[in-house]
């Protein structure tokens, strides 16, 4: 039997629940393959999924979405991808029933413009597409063989239909371009990380809760399920051992009622199955019973291990041990939810990056479930503050709702969308703040080069988004703290680079390498115009989160080559609480918001060297020669950010902040 042994492999949708357990499988288990993983953390994606492969160095995670040809393009070409194992898809049966259109949208033109990213590069060795037992629709309840994988497709609901529809474009592609595809059909997967739309973990976080256990029907289907390890393992056998133009079935023959699957958990919870079991209304067309003949991928050796007493038990301590993982589900716990086109709602683990060069960030338009986004902080003693802050599902936005629950400063997350006017005035009148932070953006998928084809994206959130928020503020009179950019400048004639003199606040941005730099800058003017407005231009953030994909650091230590120029800085574990302080204080204008002085960087490599790798080596590459690799060019200044440094003499130098707040925190090497 012949064996495949991928490079480069691009997992789609690994943020999910399947694909998160098989892209850290991976990482783990072979160090020598580069796995970069996209996903564009929809409401059932969490980056925590993936926390065991975050620091690893053959690990890349991307924001974005596989609808997006752009992206797709540049990272097969960037990354050399010759192995792709598409996970990415809308899954839930139930929400297909209200918002078909998102499953078609994702499942079936998502999987073509990968197809065609395949077709167009030329360079994809493996593609391995990953699809469900539903295509088959329902099996005769007296049965006693199950589908194979040459059994007609007969779906019954919309999800399905949308995964046999992207079976055929998969199938056509590898008939019509030669393109080396494989294609799975899966059975029902449990195991921890799984968002609680599904029925066992829904099940299990409505038993932790004491209520009761809804099912649909009378609760006579089978289902089949299998441990979420296992199933990455037979995704891990397919990869190496999977022939061209074959499809698996990844199942078992060990079948389950659904009443019988809610009676196990009423015995783990020593709850009385009588008393917890309630019987709702079925949903429009519940299949009663998907049953697969697994022997095809048995052939490759593979076997499930995992007993269901063994994997039910294993399921219910992660979820007692995590009750916070997914926050907020009360939404996934209805009997009947719905996912519904709404703005505000949960997106889990994006971050965003405002130093011009991210691999990854952007607003998207996501499908989300609408569950309650506030989180307040509760001090001992009233505070005169209440924060508004938009961009929750940032990287600063994030670490600003940290900081005001550690400083007991009561706060939530903006529910709006920018653009959105009444939707803003409808948070401002429910909130009630003090003050405003703006943390939200658009800096790019998988960086600025998309605001080259996005531009009216890119005006939609940078400039109209921004000028509508800081309107409504102006009208209730509140001040509005603006994280903005520095990379509006690059170094000139007066200005020129290692001279010590910074850009000052009153300076008019000289830099348009870029559609971003130019809409931040142009938005940075008009907001002159607005008194209530405390701008802070933030450059190439750095924090002490080293397994931070945003992080400047992480970024250029898993770079091939970088250029070295010294630029100023922003060490957001100093300079977070200044802005918290500077809306305290009620300060307003433009301020450059960075360390003093500059540092290149060879010389953060040389301190990461020192500190926490002393094995690690890099290259560095001309601007010319990084000009050939990116579309937009990249701004490169010195800040002058005396005017912070005299309201806040406790400053540091940016290098001297490097140390102590980033490097030292975190150092691997003996003192």
């Amino acid at each position: 039997m012949s064996t495949y042994t991928p490079k480069n492999i691009l997992i789609t949708g690994a943020a999910g629940f399947i694909a998160s357990h098989v892209a850290n499988r991976l990482v783990r288990s072979y160090p020598d393959y580069k796995i970069v993983v996209l996903d564009k953390l929809d409401y059932c994606s969490n980056l925590k999924n993936l926390n065991p492969s975050r620091s690893s160095p053959n690990f890349k995670f991307v924001k974005g979405d596989i609808g997006s040809a752009d992206l797709v393009n540049y990272l097969l070409i960037t990354e050399s991808i010759d192995t792709i194992m598409h996970f990415a898809a809308q899954t839930h049966v139930d929400n297909s029933f209200g918002n078909s259109f998102e499953f078609t949208k994702n499942n079936i033109y998502g999987t073509h413009v990968l197809l065609e990213a395949c077709k167009v590069t030329g360079q994809i060795r493996r593609f391995i597409h990953v699809s469900t037992d539903e295509v088959y629709g329902e099996t005769d309840e007296d049965a006693v063989v199950g589908n194979h994988e040459a059994s007609q497709l007969l779906p019954t609901n919309p999800y399905s239909a949308t995964k046999a529809g992207a079976e055929m474009l998969v199938m056509a592609y590898g008939r019509s371009y030669g393109l080396p595809v494989i294609t799975t059909r899966g059975n029902n997967v449990y195991g921890p990380n799984q968002f609680p739309e599904k029925l066992i973990p829904k099940f299990i976080n409505l038993a932790m809760r004491g209520k009761p256990l809804p099912i649909h029907g009378d609760g006579s289907n089978v289902r089949s399920y299998l441990y979420c390890e296992d199933v990455a393992e037979a995704f891990e056998v397919v990869l190496h051992r999977g022939e061209v133009g074959h499809v698996y079935n990844i199942g078992t023959k060990k079948e389950r009622r659904v009443i019988d699957v809610a009676k196990d958990l009423c015995k783990l919870f020593n709850k009385d199955p009588d008393a917890s079991i309630q019987f709702v209304e079925n949903r429009p067309f519940n299949d009663q019973r998907y049953f697969l003949d697994d022997q095809k991928l048995k052939n490759l050796s593979w076997s499930e291990r995992t007993t269901w007493e063994e994997g039910l038990k294993k399921t219910m301590d992660w979820y007692i041990s995590n009750p916070d993982w997914w926050g907020d589900v009360s939404g996934a716990l209805l009997p009947h939810p719905r996912m519904l086109m709404m703005p505000g709602g949960v997106e889990r683990g994006a971050e965003k990056d405002d130093s011009g060069s991210s691999e990854c960030s952007g607003n998207s338009n996501q499908t989300r479930m609408v569950v309650p986004a506030s989180k307040i902080g509760n001090p001992p003693n009233k505070s005169p503050y209440k924060f508004l802050i938009y961009g929750r599902t940032g990287w600063i936005g994030g670490l600003l709702g940290k900081l005001c629950e550690k400083q007991g400063i009561p706060y939530e997350y903006g529910r709006g969308r920018l653009q959105d006017r009444s939707q803003l005035l409808a948070d401002i009148h429910a909130v009630k703040p003090t003050h405003v932070f703006n943390a939200a953006g658009v800096t790019g998928r998988p960086n600025v080069d998309w605001c080259e084809s996005h531009k009216t994206e890119t005006i939609r959130t940078n400039v109209a988004g921004t000028l509508n928020l800081a309107d409504v503020c102006k009208e209730h009179g509140l001040l509005m703290m603006n994280f903005a950019t520095g990379c509006i400048f690059e170094y000139d004639a007066a200005h020129p680079e290692g001279s010590g003199i910074g850009f000052k606040e009153e300076d008019m941005p000289n830099f348009a390498g870029s559609f971003y730099s130019k809409t931040k800058a142009m938005v940075e003017e008009l907001l002159k115009e607005y008194e209530n407005v405390c701008t802070l231009r933030v450059r190439m953030p750095i924090s002490s989160d080293l397994s931070n994909p945003r992080n400047f650091i992480t970024k250029i230590s898993r770079y091939n080559k970088v250029v070295n120029i010294p630029n100023s800085m922003t060490i957001l574990d100093e300079l977070l609480p200044i802005s918290i302080e500077m809306a305290k204080r009620n300060l307003r204008g433009i301020w450059n918001f960075t360390n003093p002085g500059v540092v290149s960087h060879n010389e953060i490599l040389e301190m990461y060297k020192k500190y926490i790798n002393p094995e690690f080596t890099w290259a560095n590459f001309t601007l010319e020669e990084q000009a050939k690799v990116i579309v937009a060019a990249r701004s490169n200044n010195e800040m002058d950010a005396s005017k912070l440094k005299k309201e806040f003499p406790e400053l540091l130098p940016i290098k001297e902040s490097l140390v102590k707040y980033v490097f030292e925190p975190n150092r691997k090497t003996a003192a």
